[in-house]
């Protein structure tokens, strides 16, 4: 049977399925699940011929094998014995060694019998894709206000953007691949021309349609590229004017009734073969196909297979998600996984945590986000600019600053800039799990850092632990924008208890009682660049 014939049988069974009542149905169910498969052999896989160079490149700096078998194809005798046996594959993975199936009950029953088939597991059906974005509808091709101008500036200004442009830093020579939805305009959009003009968008598939053409559909992904690499006349949207990209379309849109994890998975193998430094990914599984405990790094293939990607020497970013203010509140799949760069989001009017902006930590306890940037910028859309909301852009926006962090040390491997960026953060060596460790800075990047000088200090009266601002350093009757005090409690297992963000507007800033916290490990506080602590 071919393809095209499955498909259409598919779609067929499915819409009678729909329209019979369910008590009358006789027709069987028709669900989707991964089969894995028991083994592999390598039948004269070539890694030169396959990979891209930037892929061997990539393995030989990560020291990971060129030649592993997570990269070897699937038994092809195996894989045409399944396809014979279902109603219809979906996407195959050398990585995880399995293939997604539609398949009924019997049909499952019959593949379980086969030698080479170790297991099988039911995907959900129900609406499980996170929208990591909500934005205004309305697309500004006039010419922008003064606060979009403003905005336009700060967005990379408060990860000091300024500083790489200095020194020619722009993702040059960095390649980086985008999994959304969808890319309309960034083939007329002028935000983009300077990529096409210069050949910046070397491949593109579309893993839903199985074509190239990426250019239609939600413009989600048009506002992600923007995010890292568009401009507005002269003025960057993102950090990485000049890096090369690699479009993916995983997902069918913001809301739908079908897993398209499958895609993500089936996306990063492709950006791998094809050279990928980093993965920027704003897309998340949360919510009626997983429990929050389950986001332990380990239960859901999308995050094992974005830890597979960063084994294999690729930079993956993540959104954090866009539950903070709802039942869910926490991380989503693949940003659980911990080589995965989670990116959270803070108010450009605060400049704290962003109200909807996911909160860690993992159901494991792990640290995420690890750093946050603006949840709110400006960006291009399909045909002009517009102003957009969600951890979707506080993501590319970070994901255009590590492009330009690469840049300046290429010789540094994925995880070593993964944790050079952590240490970049503005909030760094303090954390929690709202902000991570704040916001990414290119001085680190840069220039030399000056060890940091007090800027508060611990007086301890009896039982009372007092956090005192230098009056010396700052003059609060003076200050014209908002500065804040962080502070934290950690137990004795390590992990936060509680943690709090202070508004300054007095020298004595903290006064808490000693006794009431001697269950705790210690307290850690931060502010201005200044961190320290005190064990009770």
């Amino acid at each position: 049977m071919t393809n095209y014939l499955r498909k259409l049988l598919l779609l067929t069974v499915l819409s009678q399925i729909m329209s019979i009542p369910h008590a009358q149905a006789q027709e069987p169910i028709i669900q989707k699940y991964w089969v894995f498969f028991n083994s592999k052999e390598n039948t004269g896989f070539d890694p030169y011929l396959y990979f891209d160079i930037k892929a061997i490149e990539r393995r030989l700096k990560s020291n990971y094998p060129v030649n592993h078998p997570t990269d070897w194809p699937l038994n092809p005798e195996q894989l045409k014995k399944i396809k014979k046996a279902v109603t219809a594959v979906s996407q195959h993975s050398r990585w995880f060694n399995c293939v997604a199936v539609y398949a009924t009950e019997r049909e499952i029953e019959k593949i379980n019998n086969f030698g080479f088939v170790v297991n099988t597991v039911r995907i959900a059906s129900t609406k499980n894709i996170l929208a990591l974005s909500v934005h205004k509808s309305e697309t500004q091709t006039h010419e922008m206000s003064e606060e979009d101008e403003e905005l336009l500036h700060k967005q990379t200004e408060r990860m000091q953007g300024n500083l790489f442009l200095e020194q020619n830093l722009n993702g040059h020579g960095m390649r980086v691949a985008i999994f959304d939805a969808g890319f309309p305009g960034v083939d007329m959009n002028m935000a983009f021309d300077h990529l096409r003009r210069n050949g910046r968008i070397l491949k593109t598939w579309d893993f839903l349609k199985k074509k190239d053409f990426v250019y239609k559909h939600g413009a989600h992904g048009t506002m992600v590229l923007s995010c890292i690499a568009g401009k507005v006349g002269n003025k960057r949207i993102g950090l990485a004017t000049e890096a090369e990209f690699l479009l993916a379309r995983t997902e069918s849109g913001l809301f739908e009734p079908f897993s398209e994890e499958e895609n993500w998975l089936a996306a990063s193998e492709w950006a791998d073969k094809n050279g990928a430094d980093i993965i920027n990914s704003s897309l998340g599984y949360t919510n009626n196909r997983y429990f929050p405990s389950d986001m332990d790094g380990k239960k859901s293939l999308v995050t094992r297979a974005a830890n597979m990607a960063a084994a294999k020497g690729m930079l993956v970013l993540n959104a954090i998600g866009n539950d903070g203010d709802i039942e869910w509140k926490y991380l989503g799949a693949p940003a659980d996984a911990d080589s995965v760069l989670s990116i959270g989001g803070i108010s450009e009017l605060t400049e704290y945590h962003i109200y909807f902006s996911s909160y860690g930590p993992t159901a494991d306890m792990r640290r995420k986000p690890n750093v946050c940037a603006y949840g709110y910028a400006l960006v291009a859309g399909k045909e002009g600019t517009e102003v957009a909301y969600g951890t979707s852009f506080s993501t590319p926006l970070v994901s255009g600053f590590a492009a330009c962090a690469w840049q300046s040390n290429k010789s540094l491997d994925n995880m070593e800039i993964f944790k050079k960026i952590e240490a970049s953060a503005d909030l760094y060596p303090y954390y929690d799990y709202a902000h991570g460790y704040g916001v990414p800075q290119a001085s680190h990047f840069t220039s030399e850092e000056e060890k940091a000088e007090p800027t508060f200090e611990l007086v301890i009266e009896g039982n009372k632990l007092n956090a005192v601002i230098d009056k010396a350093q700052f003059d609060l009757s003076s200050k014209d924008s908002n500065v804040y005090f962080y502070y934290h409690f950690e137990n004795n297992e390590g992990y936060l208890d509680k943690y709090y963000v202070l508004l300054v507007e007095q020298h004595d800033i903290l006064s808490i009682n000693i006794d009431q916290y001697k269950g705790m490990r210690k307290i850690t506080m931060h502010f201005a660049g200044y961190t320290k602590s005190h064990k009770f």
